[in-house]
Formats: C-alpha cells, sequence, structure tokens
C-alpha cells in the first residue's frame, strides 16, 4: 500500500480546560469556575496527520507511545481515523499529555505539558523501509535525531518532506537544512537568522532543496517564500473559541494541497482556511474540519 504521508513524531492526550480568565494566585482569579472542559487527543504530528485523513489522504505514523490508558485512547483514535498505526513503537510508562487552560475572553492558550525520557524516540528506531510507501514525509522538532534520520532518508527517494519547527537551538538548524519545506512558528524564522523582518528571515534560512519556506502567523496568516517571490495570505476572522492544535491542522491542510498541485498561494489559502475552521471549535484532533467544511470556507 501507498502512503500519502507518513508523519514522525509526536502525539499528546489533551485535557483542555476553559476558563473566564488566567489563574492568578492571591487575586480575585485564584479560584475559577470551568466553563466546559474536554479531554481530546493532539500532539503535533498525529494532529497533522488527522487532518490530512480527513482530507481523504492515506496516512501512517511513527512515534513513541506509552502502555497506560491514554496510550489506548490515542492508538484508537488513530485507527478510527484511518490512520496507520502499525509503525508506533510503545514503551512501558505514560503517555505524553498536556492541560490546557483556555482564557474565555480571547481563546488564547497556556498548555502544560509532560512527555517522560522513556518516550524518547531516536535515531537508530528509524530506518528507511518506513517511507518505502511514502508520497511525502512530514516531522516535527520533538526528537530531533528521529526527524533529521527521518528527513534524510525522504531525501534518498527525493520525497518531499515538510516540518513542525517551534524550537531555536543549533540542533533544529540541522534539521532546518534537511527538510524540503520548512515550515516555522512565528517566532523562529527571525531567531534563528537575526534578520529584523520576516521577509528577511525566510530569504536567509532559504536553502537551493527548500521548495517552499513557510512560516506561519496565527491570525495574520501566513508568508512563504518561494524561488524569488515573498507571498503573504491573510488570516481569516472567525470568533476564536480555542487555538490549540491550529499550527498542526494548518500544516495538515498545507500538505493535502501541496500532494494535490495547488499554486503556492493556494496552498496557504487552504491551509489558512483549515486553521481558522479549527479556532472556532475547543481541542486538537477534536477541531479538524471536515474536507466539505473546508470547500465551504474556501469558497465562501
Amino acid at each position: 500500500m501507498t502512503y500519502d504521508v507518513v508523519g514522525v513524531g509526536a502525539n499528546s492526550i489533551d485535557f483542555v480546560y476553559r476558563l473566564p480568565a488566567y489563574p492568578r494566585p492571591d487575586s480575585p482569579f485564584s479560584k475559577l469556575p470551568i466553563s466546559q472542559h474536554l479531554a481530546s487527543c493532539g500532539g503535533q504530528v498525529t494532529t497533522a496527520l488527522a487532518t490530512c485523513a480527513a482530507m481523504g489522504l492515506r496516512t501512517a505514523y511513527v512515534g513513541t507511545v506509552g502502555s497506560d490508558d491514554h496510550a489506548g485512547r490515542m492508538r484508537a483514535e488513530l485507527d478510527a481515523r484511518g490512520i496507520d498505526g502499525s509503525r508506533i513503537i510503545a514503551r512501558e510508562g505514560t503517555n505524553p499529555f498536556a492541560v490546557i487552560l483556555l482564557d474565555d475572553r480571547e481563546g488564547e492558550r497556556v498548555v502544560l505539558w509532560s512527555r517522560g525520557p522513556h518516550l524518547k524516540l531516536s535515531a537508530r528506531e528509524i530506518s528507511a523501509d518506513m517511507f518505502t510507501d511514502a508520497r511525502l514525509v512530514h516531522v516535527d522538532d520533538v526528537d530531533l535525531d528521529a526527524s533529521i534520520a527521518a528527513a534524510r532518508f525522504a531525501r534518498e527517494r527525493n520525497l518531499p518532506v515538510t516540518s513542525d519547527i517551534e524550537r531555536t537551538s543549533d540542533e533544529v538548524r540541522v534539521l532546518i537544512e534537511n527538510v524540503t519545506v520548512p515550515i516555522f512558528a512565528e517566532h523562529v524564522p527571525m531567531a534563528v537568522t537575526g534578520e529584523q523582518t520576516l521577509a528577511a528571515a525566510l530569504r536567509a534560512v532559504q536553502r537551493p532543496h527548500h521548495a517552499m519556506v513557510v512560516v506561519t502567523r496565527g491570525a495574520r496568516g501566513a508568508m512563504m517564500l518561494t524561488g524569488d517571490e515573498v507571498i503573504e495570505e491573510p488570516g481569516i476572522a472567525v470568533k476564536v473559541v480555542d487555538t490549540t492544535g491550529a499550527g498542526d491542522i494548518f500544516r495538515g491542510a498545507f500538505i493535502y494541497a501541496l500532494l494535490r498541485g495547488d499554486a503556492p498561494r493556494d496552498v496557504l489559502r487552504v491551509a489558512n482556511a483549515a486553521a481558522a475552521i479549527s479556532c472556532t471549535r475547543m481541542g486538537a484532533m477534536a477541531s479538524v474540519p471536515t474536507l466539505e467544511e473546508l470547500r465551504a470556507r474556501i469558497s465562501a
């Protein structure tokens, strides 16, 4: 079987709590009512894969899970969404999880996460045969050695490699060098290059093998450098409930449009639309739009 996307990286069970404001000790906000709560599967790569699967792409996941009930829930969720979990590596212990606090006033959040060292995915656990049946490989920056190994194996097969890059360490620079479509969180390009504008930073980070260099900008949309052209695509105004997973869903929809052969600006439009829809709902995978919803948003 050929997979459109093989993803290598993190998963998480998220416990999301909506609050009227952020907690503060020794203040009227030291005790707050929870207006809504949700337990939802998430994680950078698994949420991106869930988005790809919702768009009709065939997907497979490479990553580690624990041995507790949360791990069982993650496996069941991936299976229900049609994401192949045969490449999952099981470890004894707790699965990654996060507690996410939402400020009801704007829908922004604080993320408290836990991922034990027993869950680290190493480069030696990544092999070339994991990608022989892939059209594209997607990696994150959680276990960098594993992601770099996956990117190198993929490029040996001339496969596109997209990425979720939020960190700014020296090791991240090695990952940037080895992917073909680096997709950054907004703060990363200027931090790793020292440039004062996003456009200049994207030009500084660009390498000849980078088909596109992309940065997500939250409500302001996204920017892309492709060749010598800088493309800016504004965000879509929505009533924000929860931004959890929006960047991961952006990447999943980006991959869908990229594999479909869309023009660069249209790839950004599709990704922005999917991320906007996700912000109107709680949770990560729970907020992934359907293909019909995405098409309706784009044509609106």
